[in-house]
């Protein structure tokens, strides 16, 4: 009896002491996690003031699972943004798309490097390279389409169903044979959500939802087709495009987003979301280590832009554009972490928006933030002195015209007309010259717009005052050779 007292109280005596030793422990964690967390919403909070953002959220996640969600900012209706807000995550989809047909792969029902219409044997392409297409070239971005043989965005009238998408392969050229080169197309997405559909023989909301959302408790995340419920539904907060500093609140404009950038989710979700992808229960090991692979072409995979470094190890990454929404999400698959930013403003030529996820995984991870000089504030504030200082240069020379006419000469002329239209002949092609900077995504003049309205408009101001001038040249020049021309037959009239 003595004896197992006597063990008894060693027991207690070691369970005090580890108590004693590891309670200030748990105090440092819980004291550096504040640290963390309240530099990072320092440093997010200044970013969104420097860019003009009206409202973010945020969503990490770790080994342990979900670390920090928060929602900052507010919509154009005041409302508080949550991490309970509901954004639109826009081609974030892609990842999602790329796992449902994984799914399908594990299950026996789809070949990765089957032809797609093999499940489709009503297509009957012009193009017949449309039937080397496989599955797996779709999801590589690999198949051939682009924006320039197969319109998205400028697509008019746009689908309005998954249904009406296979007729495009009927008529399409392809840019280049199937699985040779890359070339980031959204219908490629949509053309895997529709045979998500004729595989599964559920509709792809209902795919999603039952296989997805409900498995991985994304109870707050849906599908869309079309941009235009994003502006019927109040519950997400209104997007924004970025004007001269001020974010101008404007409904999305409306495109087929099916497959590729339909899904609206929460900072909650999310991090669930990004804690599934190294919790390795999604898929089979094999599929789930070409899921996070990249291609054979380029750094594109299976829904994913798939990166390994010396500073990071293996990243899985994807951007999400809208011209009024904006997301970014980076999982680092050997940190077990995950980061993923959804924006109520647009993508703009001025706002770094990956820089977010950069920095907090920098802050996360104990390293050094530098505030970078190059932000939408910074940057319009030049572009108003720019539009300010074209003004006062364009009306200073068009009236200092009548002073230099005798100088001007009709080479002179020619000169300047070519130099002084190359503004015009910039905005007249901004459309082509953006499709080229972008590897072939072509953009609407919506899109152009909302994307860089200042430089837009400085070219405006700067081609008005152009032409102006070129005018008043001309009809200076013309009065300045005709008045010569008639002066020696004056003379000698006189004579």
């Amino acid at each position: 009896m003595k004896s197992v007292q006597k063990i008894l109280c060693l027991c207690m005596s070691f369970l005090l002491m580890l108590s004693i030793w590891l309670k200030p422990v748990s105090a440092i964690e819980v004291r550096k996690k504040t640290e963390i967390l309240q530099k990072i919403d320092d440093y997010v909070k200044s970013n969104m003031k420097v860019n003009h953002i009206k409202g973010a959220a945020l969503a990490i996640s770790n080994k342990d699972g979900v670390f920090y969600t928060k929602g900052y900012g507010s919509s154009s209706d005041g409302r508080a943004i949550t991490s309970r807000t509901p954004f639109p995550i826009a081609s974030l989809s892609k990842s999602f798309t790329a796992l449902a047909v994984l799914q399908l792969v594990d299950k026996g029902l789809i070949d990765l490097d089957a032809p797609y219409t093999s499940y489709f044997p009503e297509i009957s392409p012009k193009d017949e390279r449309v039937y080397s297409i496989k599955v797996r070239d779709l999801l590589n971005q690999t198949s051939g389409l682009n924006d320039k043989v197969d319109p998205d965005m400028t697509n008019f009238p746009q689908y309005v169903s998954l249904q009406e998408i296979n007729q495009t392969l009927n008529k399409v050229r392809l840019s280049s044979n199937p699985g040779t080169s890359y070339s980031y197309h959204n219908p490629n997405y949509q053309y895997l959500a529709l045979l998500v559909e004729k595989v599964s023989g559920q509709s792809f909301s209902s795919y999603l939802e039952n296989n997805i959302f409900y498995k991985l408790g994304m109870s707050h995340s849906f599908n869309l087709n079309n941009s235009q419920q994003i502006n019927e539904n109040s519950a997400i907060p209104r997007g924004h495009f970025i004007m001269f500093g001020h974010a101008v609140s404007k409904s999305e404009p409306s495109w087929f987003i099916e497959g590729p950038a339909g899904i609206i989710s929460t900072a909650d979700d999310m991090a669930k979301w990004m804690f599934a992808q190294y919790n390795d229960h999604l898929l089979s090991p094999e599929l789930m280590g070409k899921y996070h692979s990249s291609g054979p072409v380029s750094q594109y995979g299976i829904g994913w832009m798939a990166k390994d470094n010396k500073e990071w190890g293996r990243t899985i990454s994807h951007s999400g554009i809208f011209w009024t929404y904006k997301s970014e999400e980076t999982i680092y698959l050997d940190q077990h972490l995950g980061i993923t930013m959804m924006f109520n403003s647009g993508l703009n030529a001025f706002v770094d928006y990956a820089a977010f996820i950069d920095g907090i995984a920098r802050i996360i991870n104990g390293k050094t933030v530098e505030s970078s000089y190059f932000n939408s504030r910074n940057m319009e504030i030049v572009m108003i002195l720019l539009v300010i200082t074209t003004s006062f240069w364009g009306v200073r020379s068009v009236f200092r015209i009548n002073r230099i006419k005798k100088s001007i000469t009709f080479g002179k002329l020619i000169l300047s007309s070519v130099i002084r239209l190359l503004p015009i002949w910039i905005l007249l092609f901004l459309s082509p010259i953006t499709t080229f900077i972008g590897a072939g995504r072509v953009v609407p003049w919506f899109g152009l717009w909302t994307t860089m309205p200042s430089i837009i408009i400085w070219l405006a101001v700067l081609s008005l005052i152009n032409v102006t001038y070129l005018v008043n040249s001309f009809r200076v020049f013309y009065r300045s050779s005709k008045r010569n021309f008639l002066s020696p037959s004056l003379s000698e009239l006189t004579d």
